[in-house]
């Protein structure tokens, strides 16, 4: 649970802080593409889905509500960056699942040899 929680906070962070680098286009995404790679690497299986959901919701949600200046009250804008963090949720579901199974595949984690019953 904790890990969850910890990936929801780093995806806050990563949301906000994303306004200050946005000036470099679709590079932007990279760093965002990486933490959830290392989210999933992170955890384990299913709460690492768990984890890169949050991570993607907070991260999306949190870059459109930090970095909206439009004339509206941004109250009425948050159903529709809701909808944007449910689409960060999928992403984060997804780069979780590709980051725990590099960790498995290439993380080093050996099966146990089996035993010789004599």
């Amino acid at each position: 649970m904790r890990k969850i929680v910890a990936a929801g906070i780093v995806g806050v962070i990563v949301g906000i802080s994303g306004q200050y680098y946005l000036g470099i286009g679709a590079y932007s995404l990279i760093p965002w593409g990486l933490v959830g790679l290392a989210v999933g690497a992170w955890c384990e299986r299913r709460e690492g889905l768990y984890a890169g959901a949050l991570y993607g919701f907070c991260l999306c949600f949190t870059f459109m509500v930090a970095g909206y200046n439009g004339t509206a009250s941004l109250i009425s804008r948050v159903p529709f960056f809701a909808i944007i963090g449910l689409f960060g949720a999928v992403c984060g579901v997804a780069l979780a699942a590709v980051g725990y199974f590099l960790k498995i595949t290439y993380g080093g984690r050996q099966p146990k040899p089996k035993e010789d019953a004599h």
